[in-house]
């Protein structure tokens, strides 16, 4: 069955809260019973929910006749101006429907993944000798490729023990290029590597090591262990005791690399154990993703917001397997019904066709798994519960002693650097829940204030910051924050209060003070000051705020700096302006291989033709002399 869209006519005019609950509920009690997805709408029409269910009409009547939703929900329904839906034949099509459609629009409601990261993965590379190498992209090169994991380390830790284990090289030697070059190093002396550099190792023979990493990587140590005990007596039995030696080896580095694991079940346990945490605070879910009997990752997801539906869960879980490969066998801890865990289960086997089973656990091993994992989620709530209310205690100490109306989630911390009258620039960091979010800093470059002044340079910054928000709406700006610092005093704040004021934005704005060893002494209007050393923890966040922007701005600053005095001193040469200047380094790459270039290099950049680079060789070689 295609599907079919059905569109209801958009809401384009404002109506009272219960005239348009009364319209989305009606609308909804004519849903048919069969499977789909609703996507639900803002009154923009931008849309901030994707839901599915095996029958539409239930499900999204619920959203509008019930009225005992968890904070989440409750927000989502308030805000759904419309929805629409696709009609699908089963559950597991509208699973399917449900994650693309996710993925297209990314609603603000729907758990998702942070971010788009790229994450690291071992590849056994193809060529004569395969190498182990960590990689962020996963491309049809005809390598093999395992995880992804959740970080490089983690990636780097398997590289290296799956390595010595299967007796693989480490080194930066490229084979066969390097063969015979150098002897081999203590590595091969202490029986951690195979040496194909010595010379006497066929690319055959170098593929054993690589199919013992390959099935190492998969988990099957077990039969890897197997196969090399029948190898091993192969030899002895055919005399060949060096290579019965070799196999005996790298079956006592098989054992000693499980030994050393968080050993968590049977050698044979090759499975995906997810357990949830779940309160009216925050929900936590715990991957373990155990090979072997062993832990070989994990990794964690908090969603704030309380308690999350069956349907979120199971969308959610579909989309880490978007970008990790599963084992042939999920454990899920609760929270997921039976017909959700047949669906993923079918959409997981379509996916990588081969067959992927999501059980919900009741007892056994298996529950002992989950439950490792769920104490785990567990424990992570609790340490972001007790993080976040130390946070918001220090935000609420602030409020208090600024005098503020409300807690200021969001802060901008501004500081004026410059050099004399070059340079002049003003750094902007973002400060949100006591964080530093290092993604939003901005500098601003003083373009209007001809000579060195740091109330002007305030001043324009100010103005150009709050104009992208409320006059360009620009993406990068999207919302003005809670509260302004400035690294100054009271003429600081009466200046950019001043600004405010002229933009017709209410933001509370204060100045960090210093004392004559520049540490934070208080904080300021433009009239008082508010003593904070008294609460040291208080103390602390502002002094790591002016620490930050001053850095920042420094830092910034002088980067700026050191690229014009680059680009003057390569104006000095006959022929060269400041765009050709900038040119130069920009191909080039930096001022000494500009120095170092030869007539037909400086050529390929644009704008220098064959005299211009005579004379920039020429003014360099005089330099030399």
């Amino acid at each position: 069955m295609i599907p079919v869209i059905m569109t209801g006519h958009f809401i384009r005019f404002f109506v009272g809260m219960n005239d348009r609950i009364d319209f989305l509920k009606k609308k909804a009690q004519r849903l048919p019973l069969q499977p789909g997805v609703y996507i639900m709408k803002n009154k923009a029409g931008e849309v901030i929910y994707v839901g599915k269910s095996a029958a539409l009409k239930n499900r999204v009547s619920q959203y509008f006749i019930f009225t005992h939703h968890n904070a989440k929900t409750a927000r989502m329904v308030s805000n759904v101006y419309d929805f629409d839906y696709i009609l699908c034949d089963t559950e597991t099509e509208a699973l399917a429907l449900e994650n693309s459609k996710i993925k297209q629009f990314s609603p603000k409601y729907n758990i998702k993944l942070k971010d788009d990261k790229s994450y690291p993965y071992v590849k056994i590379t193809r060529e004569e000798y395969p190498r182990l190498v960590s990689v962020r992209k996963r491309l049809s090169d005809g390598g093999l490729y395992f995880g992804p994991y959740t970080n490089s380390a983690t990636c780097r830790n398997i590289i290296r023990s799956v390595s010595q284990a299967a007796k693989l090289p480490t080194c930066k030697k490229t084979f066969p290029k390097d063969i015979g070059k150098t002897r081999p190093c203590i590595y091969y002396q202490i029986g951690r590597c195979c040496a194909p550099c010595k010379g006497d190792l066929s690319a055959e023979e170098y593929g054993e090591y690589i199919k013992s990493a390959e099935s190492i990587l998969k988990g099957d140590i077990n039969e890897e262990k197997d196969r090399l005990k029948a190898l091993m007596e192969k030899a002895s039995d055919e005399l060949n005791f060096e290579l019965a030696a070799n196999c005996r080896d790298r079956i006592n580095a098989l054992t000693a690399l499980y030994s050393k694991q968080k050993v968590v079940s049977s050698p044979d346990t090759n499975t995906d154990a997810i357990g949830i945490y779940s309160d009216d605070d925050i929900t936590v879910i715990s991957f373990f993703y155990i090979r072997s009997g062993m832990i070989s990752d994990t990794e964690t997801y908090d969603f704030v917001g309380g308690h999350i539906g069956a349907e979120e869960l199971t969308a959610f879980i579909a989309s880490v397997y978007d970008v990790r490969e599963p084992a042939k066998e999920i454990l899920v801890s609760d929270g997921l019904p039976l017909e959700e865990a047949a669906a993923l289960s079918s959409l997981l086997t379509s996916s990588f066709g081969k067959k992927i089973e999501v059980r919900v656990t009741q007892r056994g091993q298996n529950r002992a798994l989950c439950k490792m994992a769920q104490e785990n989620a567990a424990y992570k709530a609790k340490v972001i519960k007790e993080t976040a209310d130390r946070e918001t205690q220090i935000l609420i100490k602030l409020a208090e002693a600024l005098k503020l109306e409300v807690v200021p989630e969001k802060i901008e911390s501004y500081d004026i650097s410059n050099f004399g009258n070059d340079n002049m620039t003003a750094g902007m960091i973002v400060i949100e829940n006591t964080k530093f979010k290092k993604a939003d800093y901005r500098v601003f470059n003083i373009k209007e204030t001809e000579y060195e002044d740091d109330y002007a340079s305030m001043r324009e910054a100010i103005r150009r910051r709050i104009r992208n928000t409320t006059v360009k709406k620009s993406p990068a700006f999207p919302t003005l924050p809670d509260l302004i610092l400035l690294d100054g005093g009271k003429t600081h704040v009466a200046v950019v209060r001043a600004v405010l004021d002229e933009e017709g934005v209410d933001v509370p704005v204060f100045g960090m003070v210093k004392d004559d060893y520049h540490k934070t002494r208080a904080l300021c209007d433009d009239v008082n000051e508010i003593d904070i050393s008294h609460d040291k923890a208080l103390y602390m966040f502002i002094y790591r705020v002016q620490e930050e922007v001053h850095r920042f701005s420094i830092t910034r600053m002088s980067s700026a700096k050191r690229k014009t005095l680059k680009t003057s001193s390569l104006e000095k040469i006959d022929g060269i302006g400041p765009s050709r200047a900038k040119a130069l380094l920009k191909q080039l790459g930096s001022l000494s291989a500009v120095r170092s270039a030869g007539t037909e290099e400086l050529m390929k950049v644009p704008g220098i033709t064959e005299k211009t680079a005579e004379n920039i060789v020429n003014y360099f070689k005089k330099d030399k002399i």
